[in-house]
């Protein structure tokens, strides 16, 4: 259905710029309830895709299974609204030169099998994701620290040649120290993803249980993950974050579409909806009242190429000006207007709203509805191979009726045949990108891990980052994000990817469509409901009502 909290995908069409502090959709009346007391240790329901894999910090990048880890996993920051960090886990996170980083424990802290967290849980964690041997998804967000080289080496087959990051140093108990390989401004803000979150002694033992039982030290405990059906988890007691969970757990119900999810609310069957299908847009907020939620969250919608696909590389590389061409062959506004009914505001740019950096016109015109101009990029281009082109997406996200739609828009404003490629659920659909099945052009959602510019642009155009999955790659723009990535400050490299986000135009690595919104729902059993600035609800908050 939806899919990411952190380098997570965005599985679902429907999902503020506000903190995880912020408050939710509607009138919510804030906790306590005048039609009925709440009850402390009630349980809750959220509907919720199937994970696309095992829930491992190092290889959970989708929002089905980020909603889920979010509740069992605590890291060492987390970011208010204003882009600030918020200490969670860690005392202190210091750093004079943005190269080396100090990191103080809060002290006090257990995993949920009762074993201490120190510093040495944190270390061999990032030490293990980032370790070729074990294939992890997110290893490449450990290639700031030194020494990732030799923990993972580039080329197929390539054997590590330590098990340890030469820049992750073990001071006492509660505090450690990062060395980077250059200096990296917004570093501290990154550890605020689940990849950098730590793991018990135990894990060690058995990661393949660890990824079906996961032992992890934030506010709610596991419980039970019955495939296909429902994920629970309950309030951890010992837990001694700042975030204390005012329920006693949630279960996360497997949906394999929307408009059952919705109907399932309106019959009080489950509490909390992420997100309401193309269908159920023009009734929802009649139906729900003040119990209906649309608002604005950092993310942001596109069309990816699949540049390993021999359309873009036979008989030779594809010219971004055909993509440019397509870009703007796409009727923004009358697609959020009618088909997503106003819950979509087109997007101007690759970086979503809500994050440091963000800019009115980061695609520098290039997301401007012009028919002919389309059709003389596309022209001045090559044109587009076999002027046929499909769109990939999962059909279990409410994605159907706006990909024929943009579909529509690019057929008749330049003539290229465009047709939908569904994909049963989400899960298929990472699975065709992660093995280069995709055939042309895939649907992609971006929310972000942390509210800096960079994650728009660094994480997803480097050539072999986590989450460039479309095999994109150039030398020129490698060079200028890597510039940008070790600027003096912070400021200083959010003016850079600024620069950079206005320069993609000239390489196209995906189309701009639209930033996202949470438009979604709860029922009369809880208060208290309120979306983060990943657009997941805020699990901690939500209150139950005897």
């Amino acid at each position: 259905m939806r899919g990411a909290k952190s380098a997570k995908w965005v599985t679902g069409a429907i999902i503020v710029a506000l903190a995880a502090t912020a408050c939710g959709g509607g009138k919510s009346d804030g906790g306590s309830d005048a039609k009925g007391a709440v009850d402390p240790n009630g349980i809750f329901s959220i509907e919720l895709g199937e994970p696309e894999k095992p829930l491992l910090t190092g290889d959970t990048m989708e929002s089905n299974g980020s909603a889920v880890m979010a509740g069992l996993f605590s890291t060492l920051v987390d970011y208010k609204a204003d882009g600030s960090l918020e200490m969670i886990n860690a005392e202190s996170v210091t750093t004079t030169d943005s190269k080396t980083w100090t990191v103080k424990l809060k002290p006090g802290w257990t995993f949920h099998d009762g074993t201490p967290v120190t510093s040495k849980s944190y270390v061999d964690a990032w030490n293990w994701n980032a370790n070729v041997k074990n294939a992890q998804g997110l290893s490449s967000w450990f290639a700031d620290i030194k020494g990732f080289e030799k923990v993972h080496p580039e080329g197929e087959g390539a054997k590590p040649t330590s098990d340890k990051l030469d820049g992750l140093t073990v001071v006492d108990e509660n505090s450690f120290k990062i060395e980077l390989s250059k200096a990296v401004p917004y570093f501290g803000h990154k550890l605020a993803y689940i990849v950098f979150a730590p793991l018990p002694e135990s894990f060690y033992k058995d990661p393949v249980a660890g990824g079906q039982k996961p032992v992890g030290n934030g506010p709610y405990k596991f419980k039970s993950w019955d495939h296909k059906k429902k994920i629970e988890i309950t309030r951890f007691d010992g837990y001694k974050g700042p975030n204390k969970a005012k329920n006693g757990g949630v279960v996360f119900k497997n949906y394999t579409t929307l408009e059952a999810a919705y109907e399932d609310l309106k019959s009080g069957n489950v509490d909390v909806l992420r997100q309401i299908a193309p269908k159920d847009l023009p009734v929802y907020r009649q139906d729900l009242g003040d119990r209906a939620v649309d608002q604005p969250y950092s993310a942001v919608q596109t069309i990816a190429v699949a540049f390993y696909a021999d359309q873009w590389k036979k008989p030779k590389p594809i010219d971004p000006r055909v993509i440019q061409g397509l870009s703007m062959a796409i009727d923004r506004a009358t697609i959020t207007k009618t088909v997503l009914q106003g819950t979509r505001e087109p997007a101007t740019g690759w970086v979503a709203k809500g994050v440091l950096g963000f800019q009115e016109d980061g695609g520098a015109g290039v997301t401007k509805f012009d028919p002919a101009k389309a059709k003389e990029l596309i022209k001045a281009g090559g044109g587009v191979p076999g002027n046929k082109i499909s769109i990939q997406f999962n059909a279990d996200g409410g994605h159907k009726e706006w990909v024929d739609a943009v579909c529509n828009s690019i057929q008749q404003s330049t003539s290229v045949q465009c047709v939908g490629d569904g994909k049963p659920d989400f899960q298929a659909d990472l699975t065709a990108r992660k093995t280069k099945q995709v055939k042309s052009l895939y649907r992609s959602g971006w929310v972000l891990d942390y509210p800096v510019n960079a994650n728009f642009i660094s994480d997803l155009f480097r050539t072999g980052v986590a989450g460039n999955q479309g095999d994109f790659s150039n030398k020129e723009l490698d060079a200028k994000i890597a510039k940008a990535d070790s600027a003096a400050t912070l400021d200083d490299s959010v003016k850079q990817f600024q620069a950079i986000e206005k320069d993609l135009l000239n390489y196209m690595p995906s189309i701009p469509l639209w930033y996202y919104k949470v438009n979604a729902g709860y029922s009369e059993k809880v208060s208290g409901v309120a979306y983060g600035q990943d657009g997941d609800p805020i699990l901690t908050g939500v209150e139950v009502k005897k």
